[in-house]
């Protein structure tokens, strides 16, 4: 199956994932809303979900993928089930040390993350029973992240791509209750960690049966250590920061935005929206050019590994520049269509859209970031790319800080953007000086054409949006708007793409015969 395709598979389960959550997050903002109950959620939730990028998803597909890849490469599959058993010992044996530690000093351990609960007692305490509870769902998506590696260098995509809509179908049908029997507030809250850590499980279960019937489930063993797995923690360590800096940085933002009531719930809101265009490119991308590109380098095939890169940043940018354009143009009528109802404010509609205005700034640059790494991450560096994510949190963190006491979350969302940026531009010229990374002023140009399209959608989109704004007039029709707002979006869908194709940036039938491409 071609680059194209598998990223297109990926994307696809991405996006019905998405959609899920979608409906999940409109029927959480309705029991939730965005004061006490909701703060506590959304702080305890990300708690464990900053150890899971960082502690599995960090370390399995930026260490273990290239090892693993060149172990099928080199050694055949036999080879690479004994290396995932010894690695998968000591990620187990890690998750159980740090599950036992954390249930036992969380109301300790969470002071410095949420300082500015500890002045209201009922929100804090709320927050460490939340967290407690949530705090296995840790273990739970470490392992499938781990099973899912394994999956994604055998080329078997579906099953990881597709437990994340078990999550979302599982929490969706243990808030349909809540929402026929009216229960909001710290209940609420309560019973959606029970059903997310439950979810949990369910998509443990599925990745772990894929991979069973795959034939390479890696037997139980004692953790040991030896020069393959010194080998992975020499790379791993490093990866834990790298591969998930886009969630420090919005943790960093989550620990200063406590200080103001509602920031952290508008962030959250935000952060999902730009978060479905992010995973249906960069992160399906991502998934899918490590192993891919891994492959190439160990079997000594440049030509290949080149072009692996290139046709990913081509492809990355056709469909993130365009999703960018719109979240910035309807920015306010994407929000109030898909949360405001229940105890979602028309006020909370307007703050949840500055910030995502500001995070969609950023959105190509968070894709690019997925489609950079891998060009480190399969040639075994991941100290390079340490380095650039720890500028990226310094600044990060300085801009926060500035800009929070005058523009207040919307601060936060900037200081992400602008960071973001900087590692991109760092991850881009390190590649090039290196030669690992070379852009023919053809595909430059290709580039300036796709962006020029990606702008003159969004001239249209808000034009249009100024002659039916009293269509989003808050209290409006839910259907009326759902409707404006999907003609606005299929307009934007059919200029961009036709702007793209008469200008030469990207034949669509060209496009249309990679995606059918077999080989």
């Amino acid at each position: 199956m071609s680059l194209y395709r598998n990223i297109l598979s990926v994307g696809g389960l991405t996006l019905l994932s998405r959609v899920f959550g979608f409906v999940r997050d409109a029927m959480m903002a309705a029991v939730l809303g965005t004061g006490l109950a909701a703060d506590a959620f959304y702080a305890a939730f990300r708690f464990p979900n900053l150890f899971r990028r960082l502690f599995a998803e960090g370390a399995f597909n930026t260490a273990f993928v290239p090892m693993f890849s060149g172990a099928l490469e080199t050694g055949g599959a036999d080879h690479a089930k004994a290396l995932a058993s010894h690695i998968m010992a000591w990620l187990t044996a890690a998750l159980v040390v740090v599950t036992i530690l954390a249930e036992i000093f969380m109301p300790v351990l969470l002071q410095p993350f949420v300082p500015g609960f500890l002045d209201d007692r009922d929100k804090y305490e709320l927050t460490v029973l939340l967290t407690r509870i949530l705090f296995p769902y840790l273990a739970c998506m470490s392992l499938m992240a781990a099973y899912g590696a394994i999956l994604n260098s055998l080329g078997r995509y579906f099953a990881a791509a597709f437990a994340p809509v078990l999550l979302n179908i599982v929490s969706i049908v243990a808030m349909i209750p809540l929402i026929i029997l009216a229960v909001q507030g710290s209940e609420a809250a309560v019973w959606v960690a029970i059903a997310t850590l439950a979810a949990g499980f369910v998509q443990l279960y599925a990745v772990w049966e894929a991979v069973r019937r795959a034939g390479m489930l890696p037997r139980f063993a004692l953790p040991r250590l030896d020069p393959e797995v010194r080998r992975f923690w020499a790379l791993a360590v490093p990866a834990i920061l790298t591969g998930g800096i886009t969630q420090i940085n919005i943790f960093v933002g989550t620990i200063i935005a406590s200080g103001a009531a509602g920031a952290i719930s508008y962030l959250y809101y935000a952060d999902r929206l730009y978060q479905l265009p992010l995973g249906i490119i960069g992160i399906a991308i991502g998934t899918v050019l490590l192993p891919e590109l891994s492959k190439a380098l160990k079997g000594k095939r440049m030509e290949e590994a080149h072009g692996l890169q290139s046709q990913s940043l081509l492809i990355a940018m056709l469909l993130s520049l365009p999703a960018a354009a719109a979240l910035v143009a309807l920015a306010e009528p994407i929000v109030r269509v898909l949360f405001e109802r229940g105890a979602f404010t028309p006020e909370a509609s307007t703050e949840t859209a500055r910030a995502l205005v500001a995070f969609a700034w950023g959105l190509p640059a968070f894709v690019l970031i997925r489609v950079l790494q891998p060009g480190f991450f399969a040639r075994e560096d991941t100290r390079t790319p340490t380095v650039f994510a720890g500028l990226s949190v310094v600044l990060n963190i300085a801009l926060s800080l500035l800009l929070f006491p005058s523009l207040s979350h919307v601060g936060i969302a900037i200081a992400t953007t602008v960071s973001a940026w900087a590692n991109t531009g760092l991850l881009a010229l390190f590649l090039a000086r290196r030669g690992h990374f070379l852009m023919p002023m053809a595909e430059a140009r290709r580039l300036g054409l796709i962006l020029l399209s990606a702008l003159v959608m969004a001239g249209l989109l808000w034009g249009l949006l100024l002659t039916i704004a009293p269509v989003f007039t808050p209290g409006g029709s839910f259907v009326l708007q759902a409707l404006a707002l999907a003609g606005l979006c299929a307009i934007g869908f059919l200029v961009y793409f036709g702007a793209v194709h008469w200008s030469g940036a990207m034949r669509l039938g060209a496009l249309l015969r990679r995606l059918k491409r077999s080989g």
